[in-house]
């Protein structure tokens, strides 16, 4: 029987078809229908891995020993914030959720004036009678890219901008492999198998008015919905639009018939990147992003385009959850109105 129905026990997981209990690393340690001094659990083990828990998140080591640290990326290890976890299953490949977030030229169309597009129809097909507001699309005067310590900064000028901005100066990183940082938020894209992908939507929101210290308890978690009833994208939010982009490319995206331009310069970069750290791996060494130091493994901080603020606004208008000027008025009332013995 599936272990997904196994039930904890002080020493390890039970199966709940027999009582076989399995400790940390999947070796049996006891099996209540067998003999007292049965041998047979010592030569019972399924598979085992080392687990850990931060920041709301559980990670689990599935590769060769002995394990690195689990990298205690910022967002989740600084302190006096508020957490939340979106999670989407996405039925395509990883690969195309990744390098999607290598195109900036994308938002500028996917995120602009398709965006508009889609507001508008809704405005006109809704009978409360909504008033469609555009929202401005700046065109992509410049892109650039630089492989760094832990990934790919990706930087743009947009109209009206300059290489003074944060957006050139600072830009937002791909932290490699599988993840990408805008702002206060973390979009980690785990494989699941070849054509699935576990999509985590880490989003860190300003404490308390007034706290200098907050401690959350636990960080909750919701469904990020990526279609509707009729089974067609959810496409008025920013994370439903990119969700529709990887998952109509197919299952497994067949790369054969793609056209690479020069504003795909990221793209082939970070393949580049990737046949790069796997021959490093084959040849016996360790990919980027790999940390066994503990002093460098504090906290890894990551320099960010947008304020706290910013990115939280920002998070709600990409995960479909709230309008996009009503969210630190949302935060604050919650506050305002929550018991003093709230978590």
């Amino acid at each position: 029987m599936s272990m997904l129905y196994g039930f904890p026990g002080e020493d390890g997981l039970r199966c709940s078809y027999h009582g076989w209990m399995f400790d940390g690393t999947g070796q049996c340690t006891e099996m209540p229908a067998e003999a007292p001094d049965s041998t047979f659990p010592s030569r019972v083990k399924i598979a085992g891995y080392p687990a850990q828990e931060l920041g709301g998140l559980v990670f689990a080591y599935l590769g060769p020993e002995p394990a690195p640290l689990l990298p205690r990326w910022d967002l989740l290890v600084m302190g006096n914030v508020v957490r939340d976890i979106g999670i989407t299953e996405i039925p395509c490949n990883w690969l195309q959720c990744m390098e999607n977030s290598l195109d900036p030229v994308h938002t500028e169309w996917l995120h602009g004036h398709y965006y508009n597009y889609v507001l508008q129809q809704k405005a006109e097909k809704d009978d409360r009678g909504e008033r469609f507001v555009e929202r401005i699309t700046p065109h992509h005067v410049k892109i650039g890219f630089d492989v760094l310590e832990h990934g790919i900064i990706k930087r743009r000028v947009r109209t009206g901008g300059s290489e003074e901005d944060d957006e050139w100066k600072l830009g937002h990183p791909i932290l490699f492999p599988t993840i990408l940082r805008v702002g206060w938020t973390f979009q980690i894209r785990t494989p699941i198998d070849d054509t699935h992908t576990w999509h985590v939507m880490y989003g860190v929101y300003p404490a308390p008015p007034g706290e200098t210290d907050f401690k959350q308890g636990k960080v909750p978690s919701y469904d990020i919905p990526m279609t509707d009833e009729d089974g067609r994208h959810i496409t008025d939010f920013v994370l439903g639009q990119d969700m529709a982009a990887w998952v109509t490319q197919g299952p497994l995206a067949d790369r054969h018939l793609e056209r690479l331009g020069e504003s795909d310069k990221g793209v082939i970069l970070y393949r580049r990147m990737l046949a790069e750290q796997m021959a490093l791996v084959e040849d016996g060494g360790e990919p980027v992003n790999v940390f066994r130091d503990p002093e460098k493994n504090k906290v890894i901080n990551i320099p960010v385009e947008y304020d706290l603020v910013d990115t939280a606004r920002a998070r709600r208008l990409g995960s479909g959850r709230a309008p996009y000027s009503a969210l630190i008025d949302e935060i604050e009332k919650l506050w305002a109105n929550a018991p003093a013995s709230a978590d």
